[in-house]
Formats: C-alpha cells, sequence, structure tokens
C-alpha cells in the first residue's frame, strides 16, 4: 500500500468517526489506494509451463549386440499409478527407435520383442539427445515334431510353452499356448517346458528346453501315436450308427475323449483302451489294444 493510500483510508475513517450525519465524497485517488491492498482468495497465478525433454529409446538382444531394427513394440506409462491403481499408458510405439518427447520426470517403459519383454524405469531430464537401452537378454526358439521319425502333418501337432517360474500352487506360468512348429518364437533367455500335443485326445510329449540369449535353440518333439476310427454297428461289417456317444476310456477307467457322432477318428498314444458307445439309453463296450503307427477301425457290435 502506498503512503497515499494509506492516508486516504485514514481520512475516511477519522470522518465517519468525527461526523456521523455528513456525507463526504472520497477523493478521485481512493480507488487507486484501495486497489493497492493485496487481494485475499483471488485468482491462482497460471503455473509455469511443463518442461518437455526428449529420449531416444534402443533395444538389444545382449549387452553386446547389435541394435535391433524391427518387429518390437514399445508402451510408455506414468511412474505413478491412476485412482484404480494403475499406471498411465502415455504412448506406444511401434518403430525401431522412437524418439520419446514428453515432461521432464519418470516414466515406466515396457519393450516387447515377440514373446521376449523387458519393463523398467526412466529418468528423463530436460535435456536432448539422451539415449535409453534396453537389453532384452532374449533368444529364439524353433520346435519341429515328428510321427514315427517322419515330420508330423500340417496342423497335426500344436504345442504350448510354460516358464519354469511356478505360483503358489506349483503351476508353470503359460507364456504362449496353440504355437505351431516350425515359427520361431522370440523369448527371454531362461528355461522352459513345452508340451506337445499330436491330434486332439492324450498323444502328448513334454520336454524342457533352455533358450540362449543372442542364440536360436532347435527342438525337436517325437511322438509315438496310432489312428483309431470307431462304428457302432448292429452286425459285423454293418453300417454305423448315426449319433453315437463315444467314450474312449483306460483300462483304470480315466476317460481319455469323448465325442459324438457315427465315425469318429482319434489320435491316441499307444496303449490298451475301451470304447464305449451310448445309444437308445444303452451302452456297449469294446476293449482294444493300438500300438505306435496303427490305424485302425473298431467296430462295436449291438448285442
Amino acid at each position: 500500500m502506498t503512503q497515499q493510500g494509506l492516508s486516504v483510508l485514514m481520512g475516511v475513517a477519522w470522518l465517519s468517526a468525527a461526523q456521523p450525519a455528513v456525507a463526504q465524497q472520497p477523493p478521485a485517488n481512493w480507488q487507486t489506494g484501495i486497489t493497492a491492498v493485496p487481494r485475499v482468495g483471488g485468482a491462482e497465478p497460471a503455473p509455469a509451463p511443463a518442461v518437455l525433454a526428449s529420449v531416444r529409446l534402443e533395444a538389444l538382444l545382449t549387452a553386446d549386440g547389435q541394435r535391433l531394427d524391427a518387429g518390437l513394440i514399445w508402451r510408455v506409462f506414468g511412474a505413478k499409478p491412476e485412482a484404480d491403481g494403475k499406471p498411465k499408458l502415455i504412448a506406444t510405439y511401434r518403430e525401431a527407435a522412437p524418439t520419446l518427447k514428453v515432461s521432464a520426470g519418470d516414466y515406466t517403459v515396457n519393450v516387447a520383442y515377440g514373446r521376449a519383454n523387458l519393463t523398467r524405469r526412466i529418468a528423463v531430464k530436460p535435456a536432448d539427445g539422451a539415449v535409453e537401452q534396453f537389453v532384452l537378454n532374449a533368444g529364439g526358439l524353433r520346435v519341429t515334431a515328428d510321427i514315427g521319425g517322419l515330420e508330423a502333418p500340417a496342423n497335426a501337432v500344436t504345442y504350448t510353452i510354460q516358464s519354469d517360474e511356478r505360483d503358489q500352487f506349483g503351476n508353470r506360468a503359460n507364456v504362449m499356448t496353440g504355437a505351431k512348429p516350425g515359427l520361431i518364437i522370440r523369448l527371454n533367455a531362461g528355461i522352459y517346458q513345452l508340451t506337445s500335443i499330436y491330434g486332439d485326445a492324450n498323444a502328448i510329449v513334454r520336454a524342457d528346453v533352455t533358450v540362449e540369449a543372442g542364440k536360436l535353440t532347435e527342438a525337436v518333439l517325437s511322438h509315438a501315436a496310432g489312428k483309431v476310427a470307431f462304428k457302432l454297428v448292429a452286425e459285423p461289417g454293418g453300417d454305423a450308427v448315426p449319433d453315437t456317444q463315444w467314450s474312449i476310456q483306460t483300462p483304470t477307467g480315466e476317460i481319455v475323449k469323448e465325442s459324438v457322432g457315427a465315425i469318429p477318428t482319434h489320435i491316441l498314444a499307444p496303449g490298451t483302451y475301451a470304447a464305449i458307445a451310448k445309444k437308445g439309453g444303452k451302452s456297449y463296450r469294446r476293449d482294444f489294444l493300438l500300438r505306435p503307427g496303427d490305424f485302425v477301425q473298431v467296430e462295436v457290435v449291438i448285442q
């Protein structure tokens, strides 16, 4: 407050006390004196503009390897979680080496290369030209399958990749399901379990493999199995009864496969089985033996 403004305010107060019945007009400069007093509860000053910075993101397979030039997906998150407890996704890039332009501060970055990925926090400083390198420590895995020494038919085999880590119940985590043989799968270096299924029943092979960083691991899974077709007939060699319910079981009663049809065909692991056909509220059974490489037809006769 100026000295002039202070004297005006004191004058008004004195006049009001000494001559309350006389109206006095404030001097012309009274308003100027009032506006010089700081306002309480007024608008907050505008925040300073955010300081933008840029950082280049790069990914390598190994610490001494070359920079990856394709096949990468980058996701940038805010370092602090949102109200729902999840971090906020700020940007997604599919470039090999994107330049991140954001406000200076901390961020969480995830880079994915196939099934291999790495997540870590970075600090972006208000300066240009910074480079953040992400070493994925990853390799490749190619799985092939054979049946009796011959390459498995196309689309006959699928496999699942599980990590070596287990949860509190001893279960492994699935890394990839429904994978096809012959494809190169990019994975973080480590030990994995492969579960290969030939057909849709119990022709299953499991094996552990080790994926090394910067290398391609080749795994061959060999299956032993046979193929079986089932028929419910009124007499040997007769026509198949349609819409029959089938249950293929082990000698101890464990169900291996269930299906419905006139002549269902399944691939099974070698062994002894029971074929149980149900039709019209009745059940019919026949035991059979399946050897590796067999392709047989099992007839169940209505008696």
